[in-house]
């Protein structure tokens, strides 16, 4: 049975990430309200977009109460960019927090606005020459204890692991490599076999 692939489809990139998730082996549905959770969930998928925007959506949904539980009882997360943002236990100049489920310091826009945007290629855990398309990419600026450095930029970590959360500073979606949607959808199965 395919893993069910929940993507918060409230804002920003949702469909490429239910795309690219589809196309590497899960049946992925969009969450936009609460009654979406009723469904089987795997694992969720926070996307890239506006994260203040996504923050508000979230409460004014009831969707973030439901899923702060879920995650912090060990969900599976995968989360690019915005969502980033919206798992880091801190932000740099902001004492906003959301889902605090990540042991790492983010800096908004660390890579300049949409004009600034880039693509680069580089290491992304076991895997080499993995495509990265930064826009308005955050960065990590620190990361806590148990925290595994996936990806790097210039020395800066744009990717991390903590147990069940996996988050990018960038846009794997964007792309037609799959090896990150597989990467992560393997680690799931290897922790439900954990559990």
């Amino acid at each position: 049975m395919k893993p069910q692939v929940g993507v918060l489809s409230v804002q920003g990139a949702f469909a490429e990430h239910v795309r690219a998730f589809r196309e590497a082996g899960a049946d992925p549905f969009e969450v936009r309200s609460t009654g979406d959770l009723a469904r089987p969930l795997d694992a969720l998928v926070l996307p890239g977009g506006e994260s203040t925007v996504q923050g508000r959506l979230l409460k004014e949904t009831g969707l973030f109460g439901p899923l702060a539980e879920r995650i912090a009882a060990g969900l599976p997360v995968f989360a690019t960019c915005a969502g980033l943002i919206l798992l880091a236990e801190r932000l740099e100049g902001d004492t906003t927090v959301w889902f605090g489920a990540l042991p790492v310091t983010v800096r908004r826009n660390a890579y300049g606005r949409q004009l600034g945007s880039f693509a680069a290629k580089g290491r992304v855990g076991p895997d080499e020459d993995v495509p990265q398309t930064f826009i308005r990419a955050p960065s990590i600026v620190s990361v806590g204890n148990g925290v595994e450095v996936l990806s790097s930029f210039e020395g800066v970590p744009t990717g991390v692991r903590r147990r069940n959360v996996t988050a990018l500073a960038w846009h794997p979606e964007l792309t037609q490599d799959l090896r990150v949607f597989r990467r992560f959808l393997e680690s799931m199965q290897v922790s439900a076999k954990r559990r």
